[in-house]
């Protein structure tokens, strides 16, 4: 009865003994955090190749991208910039969107950067977007610069008309 006994409390010293053997004390990894913070992470957006647009502010009169201010309404494609004459929301007419009509590729979504306020888009110039096969997002001028970032980013064709934040 006494081997018994002291088998019994044997036991759980060979099976630690065994758990001691099988994992080895392990080492930690390295932390990353002094070499790589997450502010690190973040402003790798801000490193984009140089023939991509990146809108980095916007202004009451314009935008700034890629290190460049630009005033006024601007319609982009791709990463093509230009300069649009619409210069208030009332002033976006389908004439105004019309070289949507002959841009190739098709850019899959129109982002419409409406200034301060979101405003509602004219069922015509719905009908109008929708016929030359692209989907319409209409948003404030702000929110339409991040959607477009961070879509063109993702590779994908799209295009955005742009009024100042401060139009009306």
């Amino acid at each position: 009865m006494g081997l018994r006994a002291r088998g019994v409390g044997a036991l759980p010293n060979l099976i630690r003994s065994l758990r001691k053997e099988a994992h080895p004390k392990q080492q930690s990894l390295p932390s990353l955090r002094r070499g790589f913070s997450l502010y690190d992470q973040i402003n790798l957006i801000d490193n984009v190749p140089d023939d991509q647009l990146r809108f980095q502010r916007y202004t009451e009169t314009g935008f700034r991208v890629n290190g460049v201010d630009y005033e006024g309404s601007l319609l982009c494609v791709g990463n093509m910039l230009m300069s649009w004459a619409p210069t208030k929301f009332s002033h976006v007419t389908p004439d105004s969107l019309s070289m949507f009509q002959i841009v190739r590729p098709i850019p899959e979504i129109l982002i419409l950067g409406t200034g301060r306020n979101i405003e509602p888009v004219d069922p015509e110039l719905r009908r109008f977007i929708r016929s030359t096969g692209m989907k319409l997002e209409a948003v404030d001028s702000r929110n339409a610069i991040s959607t477009y970032n961070i879509l063109n980013e993702e590779g994908r064709i799209v295009a955005a008309a742009l009024l100042p934040y401060g139009a009306s």
